[in-house]
């Protein structure tokens, strides 16, 4: 059988943390075992490398990922400590001035032709912000409410929801699922070098002590080692710190009271240099101060962070602060002859909006959905995959930079940010459009954006975009904003709190329910 007729059966994945064991637990999920040529999914994992968690915040798909996977959701809230996620809020972005900030929810706005909803904004707003105006998921994250009732369906919600999380306790649950319940054979040994046949191909990695271990696939997971896209292929990284300036990060972990409230929505709270993320668990918060070494030391760094908890979290006294470091950018090539990079192989871009976990499940939604059946399949899907996730990583960077590129702050770090030079292209020829007509899917044209067109509008007129005036063209249809008003008070009257759903959730597992959230 020559080489490019071979049936690809055997996946192996090189490393753990999220982004392995998404990638096992998925492939092997979808495996049909009755097939001619049943897919084998093997999963190295170094016992000698500490797993790099990718952030604590995730995006709405990580429900789908979940329940293709096989794993209820109160399992995976319990199991991860997870909490209720409904999007983004901005505090100081602005200006930084007193009352500045906006929400990014994950519910689209009332479903209106998009200039037709920003008439009915400024024609009805009152003043109010957009998202307030367009989308009662404002006022539910403002009231600490979870986004469903636990009477509903797993991973059905009454407003789009994703999660915030321990992710070293995901790794740790999808390793449990993966090894049990999906059949993934785990093997937990150094990889020391790796075996590659005449014509470039990866044939084998070597383990200290398993010895070499054949696959026809092989998924890069080594996360900032990069051991085969890398370290192998040598495929260029492309560095995007000329946009997103951003290279260093201090996190801690607060512990809160039982009772206290747990937010709907991570914080991001802007600083003179960067800007401080806030995530709200069951049982302590997740607490980190991103900044630019080239606009502000370490020892700033650590102060503005003391200062910030010393606000939020008087009570926590002295903690201590992990140092972190990373370089925005991503891999020229995702798929290089039988090997793709996926998670931190491929790449990384700071944690503004929970990027991480989403681009592992949309990397590996493509390969499944085009999975090569032989090797000889490979270039041509290695072709469209590269060219998609490029575009997927361009989208990310210019979303993130257009949290910066509209701020009126006065520090340096921000100035820089509007310097055209910092700018791309695409970005700054939007935002002249968008001055003109609100953003729509004319300006994303992908099938799946990562970031559609509403969550465009949400930044935009959070950060005070002037709305566009008035067109010669008449409206397709008039929209009123009512009903989004009495969507949030019905909602506010009927859906638990955060604290509440999960307490009530933990002492279901530990016998008879003792609350109900009815």
């Amino acid at each position: 059988m020559k080489a490019a007729d071979k049936p690809v059966t055997r996946v192996v994945v090189v490393g753990g943390g999220t982004a392995g064991w998404l990638a096992a637990c998925l492939i092997a999920a979808r495996a049909d075992p009755a097939a001619p040529a049943p897919l084998q999914v093997t999963l190295v994992e170094s016992p000698d490398i500490p797993t790099i968690g990718v952030g604590e915040g995730t995006w709405p798909t990580i429900r789908r990922t979940l329940a293709r996977i096989g794993i209820a959701e109160p399992d995976f809230l319990l199991a991860c400590e997870a909490s209720f996620k409904q999007g983004s809020r901005f505090d100081g972005w602005r200006t930084g001035a007193a009352g500045d900030s906006y929400l990014h929810p994950f519910t689209a706005p009332l479903d209106a032709a998009p200039r037709d909803l920003v008439w009915a904004w400024q024609r009805e707003g009152d003043g109010r912000g957009f998202a307030e105006s367009v989308c009662p998921q404002t006022r539910i994250c403002g009231l600490d409410l979870a986004p469903r009732q636990r009477a509903m369906p797993d991973y059905a919600g009454a407003l789009n929801y994703a999660y915030h999380l321990d992710a070293t306790k995901l790794a740790q649950l999808l390793t449990r699922h993966g090894i049990e319940r999906l059949g993934v054979r785990c093997i937990r040994d150094t990889v020391v070098a790796v075996d590659r046949v005449e014509d470039g191909d990866v044939a084998a990695v070597r383990t200290r002590d398993h010895g070499a271990i054949k696959g026809d696939l092989f998924l890069d997971c080594t996360g900032h080692a990069a051991l085969l896209i890398g370290g192998q292929y040598g495929v260029p990284f492309v560095d995007r710190s000329d946009i997103l300036f951003n290279d260093r990060a201090l996190a801690v972990q607060v512990p809160v009271a039982p009772d206290s409230p747990i937010q709907s929505q991570t914080n991001a709270t802007a600083h003179a240099a960067g800007w401080i993320w806030d995530i709200g668990l069951p049982s302590r918060r997740g607490v980190g101060c991103v900044y630019s070494s080239r606009h502000l030391s370490h020892d700033a760094a650590a102060g503005t962070l003391t200062a910030y908890l010393a606000r939020t979290a008087p009570e926590a006294g002295p903690l201590a602060f992990r140092q972190l470091s990373f370089r925005s950018g991503h891999r020229e090539r995702f798929w290089e002859r039988n090997c793709l990079a996926v998670g931190l192989a491929a790449g990384f871009l700071e944690p503004l909006e929970a990027s991480a976990i989403v681009l592992i499940e949309l990397s590996l939604e493509a390969l499944l959905a085009n999975f090569p059946a032989t090797r000889g399949a490979m270039p041509a899907q290695a072709r469209r995959f590269n060219a998609l996730f490029r575009y997927r990583w361009d989208r990310i960077v210019e979303f993130l930079k257009l949290h910066y590129v509209l701020s009126e702050r006065p520090e340096p770090y921000w100035r820089d940010h509007r310097d055209p030079a910092s700018v791309p292209d695409r970005l700054a020829e939007l935002l002249g459009l968008w001055r003109h007509q609100p953003p729509s899917s004319w300006d994303l044209p992908m099938v799946e954006e990562i970031f559609p067109a509403a969550s465009y509008q949400y930044i935009l007129y959070g950060m005070g975009f002037p709305p566009p005036e008035a067109s010669p063209l008449r409206g397709e249809a008039s929209v009123a904003l009512g009903p989004v008003g009495q969507r949030a008070r019905t909602l506010a009257s009927s859906l638990p709190s955060n604290r509440l759903y999960l307490d009530a959730l933990k002492a279901a597992s530990l016998g008879p329910a003792r609350e109900s959230l009815s």
